[in-house]
């Protein structure tokens, strides 16, 4: 089994809001917002006239996986489980702040185009959900619904040229 990017960070849930923050204004956002309850947390900027929203979902802090031991037969006394279930919000964070700026780099030197690359968690004028978000059940039921056209179609011993 592979280990989680940055499962052992010591890098504070603020430090890598921070981060993101001085990322996408370096990059050219004119805002940014951080805004969070128990449940998800989100950031959202503005740039190139788009408005860009991630929302990351936080993990519950009565789950098993903090309350019990990794073999979760033991439970954890209340300082370890909330030390466990805090080290599972740095390492989320810290993965968001790898993907902004992974993002943002491929677009800067010209691997992929901004529109493209951030267009799933693009937020059209007048709606509060992004368009990944209102796009997810439609695909999910065409991809139910209709099969995929082979990404190597078959073309013939001749390599199309069969005759």
């Amino acid at each position: 089994m592979t280990r989680r990017f940055a499962a052992d960070t010591s890098v504070s849930m603020d430090r890598s809001i921070a981060e993101i923050r001085t990322t996408v204004r370096r990059y050219g956002a004119s805002e940014f917002m951080h805004m969070e309850t128990d449940a998800q947390a989100a950031v959202a900027f503005t740039m190139r006239g788009r408005r860009i929203l991630f929302r990351l979902s936080m993990p519950d802090p009565k789950s098993r996986a903090f309350t019990h031991t990794e073999a979760q037969r033991m439970p954890r006394s209340p300082v370890a489980a909330h030390a466990a279930w805090e080290q599972s919000c740095r390492s989320r964070w810290r993965a968001l702040a790898l993907v902004i700026k992974a993002k943002l780099e491929a677009v800067e030197v010209g691997i992929v185009v901004f529109e493209d690359e951030f267009l799933a968690n693009t937020v059209p004028p007048g709606s509060s959900v992004t368009l990944g978000e209102a796009m997810r059940e439609p695909m999910r039921i065409a991809h139910e619904t209709q099969s995929n056209t082979p990404l190597l179609p078959y073309l013939g011993k001749n390599g199309g040229s069969d005759g």
